[in-house]
């Protein structure tokens, strides 16, 4: 039978449900929508707000939605932040700054760059005309300020020790190169915080991984020690301060770990190797930095001039 011979495809004449597209977009975008995209999508002016009456659509700003039920998450109040600030808007600042990890915790404002004025509940938004292509990126699916770019905009709000904090994790978490932040900071010639953001840049060889260090490079400098290389490895071990000329190192003693019997057992063994193989080594508490700057300092220098070549 011919009948038999042929396969018929039949297409349906319905489209896929609209709800069930709104969800797979928003799956995308962190479980928020825009009201541009809902349009976009097929819903009409009733339709959208038979949705929000119904509590299927949840509004967070001022034609910005979350599908289903309010988020809890903050990457989704990001999200939503961004699309209440239009389509060229993008994550910035303090909170830019937590989502590459380059700063502790999340910032409430959200604060995003966008063009114009925009004024929405829980959202900073700071004016600015235009963004060079290479100063964007996506991050965890969301717009966002380039890690160097946020850098700049946070020496606009952050004092000089968070500063350092932000630059110093940057630099451990190789969001960051020198270099490239030279570039874009030449080009930011023009914002007077840049100033203080090149000096650190200036300064940084290696990144540090604790506040303590960052005190440590600050202590050197007020008291004008020759600053150390940081984190560098020296007879299989990593140090924390090395002044590799004059063989000397200091070990920045947190309580934490140098308080346990097995950190101070380790600690003792690293130090007997680290002088066999011809350096000497200074623990220095966070105690006695804070209480006793001059004394210590004191010590360093008449070390540092004894071993000098």
């Amino acid at each position: 039978d011919l009948r038999d011979s042929l396969i018929v495809v039949v297409k349906s004449p319905h489209p896929p449900h609209v709800d069930a597209e709104l969800a797979r977009q928003a799956g995308v975008q962190h479980g928020v929508l825009s009201r541009a995209q809902l349009l976009a999508a097929g819903l009409d002016v009733r339709a959208i707000d038979y949705r929000i009456a119904i509590e299927r659509l949840q509004p967070i700003h001022r034609g910005v939605y979350a599908i289903g039920h309010l988020p809890s998450s903050p990457l989704a109040y990001d999200f939503a932040a961004v699309l209440a600030c239009g389509p060229q808007a993008v994550l910035s600042h303090r909170s830019a700054a937590a989502l590459w990890r380059i700063a502790p915790g999340w910032w409430a404002p959200v604060e995003v760059i966008a063009r114009g004025k925009h004024f929405h509940r829980g959202v900073l938004a700071h004016r600015s005309r235009r963004l060079a292509e290479d100063e964007i990126a996506t991050h965890l699916r969301i717009p966002v300020t380039t890690p160097a770019r946020t850098l700049i905009d946070l020496a606009d709000v952050l004092d000089d020790e968070q500063l350092a904090r932000a630059v110093n994790q940057a630099l451990l978490l190789q969001r960051i190169r020198l270099n490239e932040l030279a570039v874009l900071l030449d080009r930011s010639s023009g914002r007077r915080a840049s100033g203080r953001l090149r000096g650190m840049v200036r300064q940084s060889d290696a990144p540090t991984r604790s506040v303590f260090e960052d005190a440590f490079l600050a202590f050197t400098e007020r008291y004008e020690l020759p600053r150390p290389a940081v984190n560098q490895r020296v007879a299989g071990y990593e140090v924390d301060m090395l002044w590799r000329a004059q063989r000397l190192i200091v070990e920045l003693d947190g309580y934490a770990f140098h308080s346990h019997p097995r950190g101070f057992e380790s600690d003792r063994e690293r130090d007997a190797s680290l002088q066999v193989a011809g350096y000497r080594v200074v623990r220095v508490t966070w105690a006695r930095l804070e209480r006793r700057p001059e004394r210590e300092a004191a010590r360093l220098l008449a070390l540092l001039e004894l071993a000098a070549p």
